[in-house]
């Protein structure tokens, strides 16, 4: 044995001996080394296998800068429209995104792990193992993998990624701000709810602050701040607050101008006879708080077999014998279950390989989800209808964090033209959405949870949104990729402001100290959310127009990444261009104005002090009418000084005229470079200098120098031009940046 060991070279003898070595008869396994995931002999030493170890070890793959966990190469991607010529390129796997590279077309396709929704393998192919992505963006694509072993890691290592155990792991978290130009503190101080309370006029003498939650001892789920009616004592809060689900007890949300409010709470815990005799005194408080009615309206809105069935489980609503002064009203919206069905339906509806008019048609009808936003808004305008007649609401579904933040805000949005406004609209969602608890951990499924506890309710509030736009556009200050953008970050996880499921939760989780906000980053992209049809002198309530034919199917949200179905350009697109160009233009002008009434001064003074000194003999003006020996004679009677301008070897008068000129004239041409006064069509460009394609949702824009079109990766920079007169920070692509650096002083 030794002799054939011997002849043997060390390698042979290495690989021998790991073959022959059994885990089962080898001491101390757990203790000693792997390699090639068996143990190491003894005889092999640590500098051996870790000189092994190095040899075999793959170099780390990068794509642009970010580290690659997995390349798969000869990937296709398919698109469901258009399977016959599908994309061939290179999957990429990182810890944030999966990336995919068409070189041919010279295309990247970038999906958000926290996107995905649902990751799933489909049967093998002849031309190998496909993998299906949805996305809560509704993107839907499949990608055929070579070899089933390498689609079954992309496929388990995207389970783990998409939805992570821990809150900590989220995208937030680890997220660094590289190509904003953003302080992690910016936008965490954009709004406060006391800040918003005072615009509405409160507190007041029928509204006080509470200071029993300041603590989150009154109820965890709410803000800090609550307002309650003055008369309330603190026996009746706390009696009402037990008497609550979840201890959410009336709290206003919501004051008009005719004193007529909104307040929100969970169901009573009534069951079949059980009452409150402090409940029932806060909810007379609230309506004491409106002098100008006799009644004030009590909404759930929730199906009345819902209410009732709850019931038997000790919950239920509040019984008109036991509550004076109040009308009730069941109205109707779904639960978060049937609410997430109805979305699936809506995404299986939008998927269909070749839809027929009557097949989408009826898809669509029988997902529901038209009649759903249709109930939401029916229910938020009856509210809005109440408080416009001068008749306080109080609102609620079961806990209170679901459709009762989707009436109480839309109603708010239908009464208040301040919440139709950018700023307002964020106020919106902080104080009805996030202050006062929304789930959005669970209902947007962040970290793994029960599945169950996932529902659209926030997609449904942004789609009844705009369907209030698309009624009323010159209301509103902000356009539908305003709504988009806060969709897909809500789902992205990208910025902490909506991790969480209550208030104490983002305090506890010190998230405006260890991530960014979604408003910052909003205020710097604030001009691709104007909407120029936006008139702000509208001041009036909204009517909206709920007959069925009125509500519309989302294209541009449902089916965004549909080819073929949108217009090339939106129609608000192209208007915030041509305002845009119109402002710079303007502003040029205007900067051009002042600059040539700057240089019509110069030479007007110029011009004085070339003419003679005034001559008080016309005789002598008579016989000397020469400028240049007038000017000549005048500068001979000035004192002999070194440092006088005038003093100088080689002046003329020429030279003079010149010299005076010759910086502001060199200035005034700078400036009318650093403006471009013709800007490229956005219908003649389908790709970006970086080579970019343009498709149906890339925006396109405009640098402001320059005048080309490029991506929103390529505009990634403002700053003042110096042929405008304002001076305001306008966008710019990257090579007219550094030539504005460069020439800046």
């Amino acid at each position: 044995m030794s002799t054939e060991v011997s002849d043997l070279s060390p390698t042979a003898s290495l690989r021998r001996n790991f073959d022959e070595l059994s885990p089962e008869t080898t001491d101390d396994v757990e203790k000693k080394k792997l390699l090639w995931g068996v143990p190491v002999p003894p005889f092999v030493s640590e500098r051996v296998v870790s000189w092994i170890e190095e040899g075999l070890q793959e170099p780390a793959v990068f794509f642009k800068d970010t580290l690659v966990l997995k390349k798969v190469e000869n990937v296709r991607m398919i698109d469901r429209y258009n399977s016959k010529n599908a994309s061939i390129g290179t999957l990429y796997l990182t810890a944030t995104h999966l990336i995919f590279v068409d070189p041919e077309a010279n295309k990247e396709t970038w999906i958000l792990h926290m996107h995905i929704a649902t990751v799933d393998k489909l049967p093998l192919s002849t031309t190998g193992s496909p993998l299906l992505i949805r996305c809560k963006t509704f993107l839907s694509v499949t990608f055929v993998i070579p070899k089933e072993r390498e689609c079954h890691d992309v496929y388990v290592t995207l389970q783990k990624l998409c939805q992570p155990v821990h809150i900590k792991n989220l995208y937030c978290f680890h997220y660094t701000s590289s190509n904003e130009d953003l302080p992690k503190t910016a936008g965490w101080d954009f709004f406060r709810l006391e800040t918003e309370f005072k615009r509405m006029k409160v507190p007041c003498e029928q509204w006080s602050q509470c200071t029993l939650n300041q603590n989150y001892e009154l109820c965890d789920t709410y803000p800090r701040q609550l307002y309650v009616p003055t008369e309330a004592s603190t026996a009746v809060l706390m009696g009402s607050s037990r008497f609550r689900s979840k201890g959410r007890l009336p709290a206003l949300t919501y004051l008009h101008s005719n004193q007529a409010s909104i307040c929100r709470c969970s169901q009573p815990l009534s069951g079949f006879s059980a009452r409150c005799l402090e409940d029932e005194q806060m909810l007379e408080a609230i309506r004491k708080t409106n002098p100008n009615a006799s009644y004030m309206y009590v909404v759930d809105t929730r199906p009345r077999i819902n209410a009732m069935a709850n019931r038997a489980a000790g919950k239920g609503y509040e019984n008109e014998a036991f509550y004076e002064n109040i009308k009730f009203h069941f109205l109707g919206i779904e639960n978060i279950h049937v609410m997430r069905t109805s979305l699936q339906k809506l995404v299986e509806t939008c998927e269909q390989k070749t839809p027929t008019m009557s097949g989408f048609l009826s898809s669509l009808e029988s997902s529901g989800w038209l009649k759903h936003i249709r109930s939401i808004l029916d229910t938020s305008n009856f509210i809005a209808s109440a408080v416009d007649k001068g008749i306080s609401v109080v609102v609620h579904c079961s806990d209170g964090w679901d459709r009762t933040a989707q009436v109480c805000s839309i109603a708010a949005l239908i009464l208040d033209p301040y919440y139709r406004t950018i700023k307002g609209f964020q106020a919106l969602i902080e104080k009805d959405w996030l202050a006062f608890g929304h789930k959005f951990s669970e209902r947007c499924g962040y970290i793994q949870t029960d599945p169950k506890e996932m529902s659209p309710v926030f997609t449904q509030f942004l789609d009844s949104t705009w369907q209030l736009v698309q009624q009323r556009c010159d209301a509103f200050e902000f356009n539908e990729r305003f709504l988009l953008t806060l969709h897909d970050h809500v789902q992205s996880c990208q910025f902490g402001t909506f991790i969480g499921n209550c208030e104490k939760d983002r305090l506890d989780l010190r998230l405006s100290e260890t991530t960014f906000s979604l408003w910052g980053y909003m205020a710097n992209h604030i001009n691709e959310y104007i909407n120029p049809l936006y008139r702000p002198e509208m001041e009036e309530s909204l009517k909206p127009n709920l007959a069925p034919q009125c509500i519309r199917f989302w294209r541009g949200m449902y089916s965004r990444f549909e080819s073929g179905v949108h217009p090339r350009e939106p129609l608000g697109d192209l208007l915030l261009a041509s305002r845009d160009h119109c402002t710079s233009l303007e502003d040029h002008v205007q900067h051009l104005t002042k600059r040539i009434s700057n240089l019509k001064n110069l030479i007007s003074k110029s011009a004085r002090r070339f003419q003679g000194p005034s001559v008080k003999d016309n005789k002598e003006k008579e016989e000397i009418n020469d400028n240049r020996y007038n000017y000549d004679k005048k500068s001979g009677q000035l004192t002999d000084t070194t440092d006088h301008p005038l003093k100088s070897t080689d002046f003329s008068f020429s030279n003079l005229s010149v010299s005076e000129t010759k910086e502001e004239v060199k200035g005034i041409n700078a400036e009318m470079d650093s403006v471009a006064v013709d800007w490229k069509s956005m219908r003649n460009v389908t790709v970006c200098s970086c080579s970019t394609p343009f498709d149906q949702f890339s925006r396109k824009s405009h640098c402001w120098k320059c005048g080309e079109v490029f991506c929103s990766r390529c505009i990634v920079r403002t700053v003042p031009l110096p042929g405008h007169d304002s001076g305001n920070p306008v966008p710019v692509c990257r090579a007219c940046f550094r030539s504005l650096q460069q020439t800046t002083p």
